[in-house]
């Protein structure tokens, strides 16, 4: 019969006890008194960072709120960047992404996602005296459509990933970046269903959102959390419990109603 040797049980033993020992990173959080949120202040009506009152406003500053008080620690707003994004997360800067992060499988190798908060998926936005002209992939997809992206996330990927003839133009500021379309230096975007909605409620009559309740592809947004299995569990039950007592309910209808 094969037997361990002693020395081998008592070295494994030692490891996982000091395994056992470690604190999670959510009970740093907790000793910290600090939730280090990323946002990227720049995808209402997710997250709008006023520049001269560095002040964070949108649907999802109220969840990192709500969020922070159900852990009994403030929050910490850490400016990031669709294009930095990634680099940032893994550089520790911050313990979760908020933002309308959009779940990725490149993502997902990196961290943990929460569960899901928001179901939707990539639709254009145009002129409304154009939008007829753009319900397709093939129809957008044509020599002389003008397609505007902004850098570094899932809406420059899909431009890219679906548009071959059209010309795709990336435009670095994403808080001004339906101004371009609405005074036709670009025709169409194509982002997220629930972008398009709010982006037409700021410019009535001029911008629509093109059949945002059938986009074209299949995307959940959640929070981004660095990979700790006892922060996931606590971020999950705080949402489970947020979308049954009606707490979720009123943050969404003062941002998407």
């Amino acid at each position: 019969m094969f037997r361990i040797p002693v020395g081998v049980i008592a070295a494994l033993s030692i490891s996982v006890c000091a395994q056992a020992q470690q604190p999670s990173r959510l009970d740093e959080i907790v000793s910290r008194g600090t939730l280090r949120v990323g946002m990227t202040g720049d995808y209402r009506p997710f997250t709008h960072l006023d520049e001269t009152a560095q002040k964070f406003s949108g649907f999802d500053v109220d969840m990192a709120e709500a969020l922070g008080r159900a852990l009994g620690v403030r929050v910490a707003f850490v400016k990031t960047g669709w294009p930095q994004l990634t680099q940032d997360f893994e550089a520790d800067k911050f313990d979760v992404a908020m933002g309308g992060i959009s779940i990725t499988l490149d993502r997902q190798k990196r961290g943990l996602f929460s569960a899901p908060v928001m179901r939707e998926g990539k639709t254009p936005i145009a002129r409304c005296a154009d939008k007829d002209r753009y319900s397709t992939l093939a129809d957008i997809d044509r020599p002389g459509t003008r397609v505007i992206v902004n850098p570094g996330g899932t809406n420059e990927r899909f431009a890219r990933a679906h548009v071959k003839a059209a010309e795709i133009r990336v435009y670095g500021d994403n808080r001004t970046i339906f101004d371009e379309i609405a005074k036709g230096d670009a025709d169409v975007m194509m982002t997220d269903a629930s972008e398009t909605r709010y982006q037409q409620k700021l410019h009535p009559g001029v911008l629509c959102a093109v059949h945002p309740d059938q986009p074209f592809d299949f995307a959940e947004k959640a929070y981004w959390l660095q990979r700790d299995v006892a922060l996931k569990a606590f971020v999950d039950q705080w949402l489970h419990i947020a979308m049954n007592d009606g707490s979720f309910a009123r943050i969404y209808a003062a941002w998407f109603q």
